[in-house]
Order: C-alpha cells, then sequence, then structure tokens
C-alpha cells in the first residue's frame, strides 16, 4: 500500500484525503491536532462521519466508505509522516490586522513534517501562501529539519486546490489542476498522484508561477465583485436596481468566433459582503508576495482598493439600517436587530471571514442590540442562536445576510407582524421588493434604489 499522509482536517483536507483514500492501493492518514476548536474531527472522522456541514453532496458518503473500507483514519501523530510516500500540507494561512500572513502553523507543520520524511518522499503544499512561500519559507524549514536537500533527497510542489464550500468534492475531481514543482521531477511525482482523483487536465508548472496563478484567481472574482459593488452603490443612489442594470448588461452574446472582440459581459452579483478563506486575504498574499520578492516596486492600486471596496459592505448594510429606522423615527441605538446568517456562504457552516463579523461589531459600536440566527453553524465568535422565533420577535428591522435556504421559507406577512418596527434590509437579493412593500415592510436592499415610478 502506498501510504500518503494529509496535514490538516479542514474544508481542503478532508475531501482531498477521502478521495485518495478511495484509489485502489493507496492508504491515506490524516493528521490533525487535538485543539480545543478542532480535535473533536478525530473521533468524528474515525467513526466515519463527515464533521462538515451543510450541504456538501457525496462527502458524507465517501467519508463513510474509505473508512469502513480501512484507507482512512485520522491521527494528532505528526510521526505517521515517517513512512509516507507523500505528505500533503493543508494547513491555514490566514492574514493578521496588518494583511501580513500568519505562516505560524506552516512553519510548525513544516518543521515537524521535515523531522520524519524519508528519502525519496514528495511533499506538496495546498495551503493558499504568497507567491515565493514555497521555495523561500516552507522549503528552506524542511530542508534544515530534515537535513537533506530538497529537489535531491525529496521532492517539493506547490499545487492549490480550486474548492468551493457546497461543491468539494465536484470541484477537486472536475476542474483543472495548477501543479508547479521546485524541479522537474517534482512537478512530474505530483501530477501522477493526482491523475488518480483529478480527471480534467493537469498543468504543469514552476512553484512561484502556481502560487501566483492562485492568488491571482482569488484576486480576478474579487476585483469582479467589487466593480458590481461599486455598480450597486451607483444604482442605489440613482434609485434604479442594480440587479436590473446587471441582468441587461449580461444580455450581451458569448461569440467565439472572434476572441479579441467578443462582446460578451459576466457582471458578478454585488452583494452586502466577501467572505471565505480564500478572497478576503488572497489579495494580501499576492500583494505580500509582491512587496517581500519583487525586483521592483510596484503598487497594485486595483487590487488593493477593490479588497478595501467590498469590506466597506457590510458598513453599507448598518448605513441603510440606520437609515430605514430613521423613517420610522427610531434610533439605530437601542434598536434590537435580527441579522440572518453567520455562515459566509448559503448553506454552508463555515464562518471564515464572514461579513457578519464586521456587521456586528459595526452594529454593536452604533449601540444596537443584535442578534445573529444561523441553524447551521456550530460555533462562532459572537453569541448567536439557532432559534429564528426568538431573533425576529420583536425586532426593529431585520438584515438578510447569508442566502440560506430556510430563510426563504418567511412568510413576510407573518414577518411584519413578529417585528416590533416593520423594516426588512436584503443583503443578498433574495426577497422582492414589491412583495416585501405589499406585506407593509420597509425595504432596503444592496444595489436597490428606493421604490419610485419611472415610465418604461
Amino acid at each position: 500500500m502506498r501510504k500518503i499522509v494529509v496535514v490538516g482536517m479542514g474544508y481542503v483536507g478532508i475531501p482531498v484525503a477521502a478521495l485518495l483514500a478511495d484509489v485502489s492501493g493507496f492508504n491515506v492518514v490524516g493528521v490533525q491536532r487535538r485543539s480545543k476548536r478542532s480535535g473533536w474531527k478525530i473521533d468524528c472522522l474515525n467513526e466515519g462521519k463527515d464533521p462538515i456541514g451543510g450541504e456538501e453532496p457525496g462527502l458524507s458518503e465517501l467519508i463513510a466508505h474509505v473508512v469502513e473500507k480501512g484507507t482512512f483514519c485520522v491521527s494528532e501523530d505528526i510521526s505517521e509522516c515517517k513512512d509516507a510516500g507523500v505528505v500533503l500540507l493543508d494547513v491555514q494561512t490566514p492574514t493578521d490586522s496588518d494583511r501580513v500572513p500568519r505562516y505560524e502553523s506552516l512553519k510548525e507543520v513544516s518543521a515537524q513534517v521535515g523531522k520524519y520524511i524519508r528519502p525519496g518522499a514528495l511533499v506538496i503544499i495546498e495551503s493558499t501562501v504568497a507567491p515565493g512561500t514555497t521555495e523561500n519559507i516552507v522549503k528552506p524549514i524542511l530542508e534544515e529539519s530534515s537535513g537533506m536537500k530538497a529537489g535531491q533527497d525529496f521532492s517539493l510542489a506547490f499545487c492549490y486546490e480550486r474548492v468551493m464550500v457546497g461543491r468539494l468534492l465536484k470541484n477537486i475531481t472536475e476542474l483543472p489542476r495548477i501543479i508547479g514543482g521546485i524541479d522537474e521531477k517534482s512537478t512530474q511525482q505530483a501530477m501522477e498522484l493526482y491523475s488518480h482523483i483529478v480527471k480534467a487536465k493537469l498543468c504543469p508548472t514552476d512553484a512561484l508561477t502556481a502560487e501566483t496563478a492562485k492568488v491571482v484567481e482569488n484576486a480576478y472574482r474579487d476585483v469582479n465583485i467589487a466593480f458590481s459593488n461599486e455598480v450597486a452603490l451607483i444604482c442605489e443612489s440613482l434609485g434604479i436596481d442594480a440587479y436590473e442594470v446587471r441582468e441587461l448588461v449580461n444580455t450581451l452574446p458569448n461569440d467565439p468566433t472572434n476572441p479579441a472582440s467578443n462582446p460578451v459581459r459576466n457582471m458578478h452579483f454585488p452583494g452586502c459582503g466577501v467572505g471565505g478563506h480564500c478572497l478576503p486575504k488572497d489579495p494580501w498574499l499576492l500583494k505580500y508576495g509582491l512587496d517581500t520578492y519583487g525586483k521592483f516596486k510596484f503598487s497594485p492600486k486595483i487590487i488593493t482598493a477593490s479588497r478595501e471596496l467590498n469590506d466597506s459592505m457590510p458598513i453599507h448594510v448598518a448605513d441603510l439600517t440606520e437609515e430605514a429606522l430613521a423613517e420610522h423615527n427610531k434610533k439605530l441605538k437601542g434598536s434590537k436587530i435580527a441579522v440572518l446568517g453567520v455562515a459566509f456562504l448559503e448553506n454552508s457552516d463555515d464562518t471564515r471571514n464572514t461579513p457578519t463579523t464586521a456587521l456586528y461589531c459595526e452594529l454593536v459600536k452604533r449601540g444596537a442590540q443584535v442578534v445573529l440566527h444561523d441553524s447551521l453553524v456550530r460555533d462562532f465568535e459572537f453569541p448567536f442562536t439557532k432559534d429564528l422565533d426568538k431573533a425576529l420577535n420583536g425586532a426593529d428591522a431585520v438584515i438578510l445576510l447569508t442566502k440560506h435556504n430556510e430563510y426563504k421559507n418567511i412568510n413576510l406577512k407573518e414577518l411584519a407582524t413578529k417585528l416590533a418596527t416593520p423594516i426588512l434590509i436584503d443583503g443578498r437579493n433574495m426577497f422582492h421588493e414589491d412583495d416585501a412593500i405589499k406585506a407593509g415592510l420597509t425595504y432596503r436592499g444592496v444595489g436597490k434604489g428606493t421604490k419610485t415610478k419611472r415610465h418604461r
């Protein structure tokens, strides 16, 4: 059996470990610290259960299958690496308040893995990092702790996942994989490994290019979302609907016959904020890599301004709430505000970098009494309830922040009767403005100009 160790049982490590464990001839051991926050996952996974909440097609069944088959288990012992042919690093690499990457976990794990890896082993970094990290940080740590030389005694590659909560297995198996080794042998070994689970194209390159591609990929999306959010603010000011503008803009067709002059437009959806592990930090990782390892000084203005605009959207939602309350001669200070959604993404339990944090802090700062609701989330840094009625009853405003399916079932007329002040702030375009008004609610939405009669 070919032994593979996956360090870090999170949204990346769990699905990739389960997929590899389902390959004939592979035996996979997940390594997870028994910390207060995540240690429970060890026993959960060893029982064949899926610790990832929300809707994740196929994952629970796959975990149960590979555990029952005996090809997947989880341990807290990093020495499992000593007889592994492949070690995957899937630890978190967040940024701090100064937008500098925090690599404590990555550095610690690299040093620990280096103590145990055997000659000929392949180490793969799947965690998102700033460009230059594989060569300048991970490689020296592995070499020092192992006493071996990367590229000669062991192989090293950076191969990022393109996972998205709600479609983890689908993205890993069906999207092209970018594979960047520190040398040709490392690249080829990593390609051979991923060929067992990836059905799409494998794209070989070098580690620095792969690192850059990952953060550029997410910065691209962040910039496009920021463009849509800026258009949304323009439309609000003009008193029109940004979603209608988006729909009209996107009527331009796709014409692949002449790519240079293809008229197609794909304007993104605006919203009340951007969350998740990647988008809020990857533009800063890109800038950090440029600032640290770039050969000349350059400040990427569009990327950084887009990130700052997206960060400001929860504050705008607080402004909309205050404005709506003023129509009812009420102040935000002292008002009960129900916020629906703690997870950053609909129908998931993932709270990483959720815009709910910024909104909660802003509302509390302005003196509001905030009640958070989410029935899918396991834990959060601020108090929240899983009881929807507890959140809604007597509230002076309801803010829809996450588009969970549960909220689609809310009856607007019944909602109006539960509220002390009938205000609905729609951050995700879930409700129809006309329906809300008919139900007796004061409606505000991101990108929604207040209702005016316009001749068409």
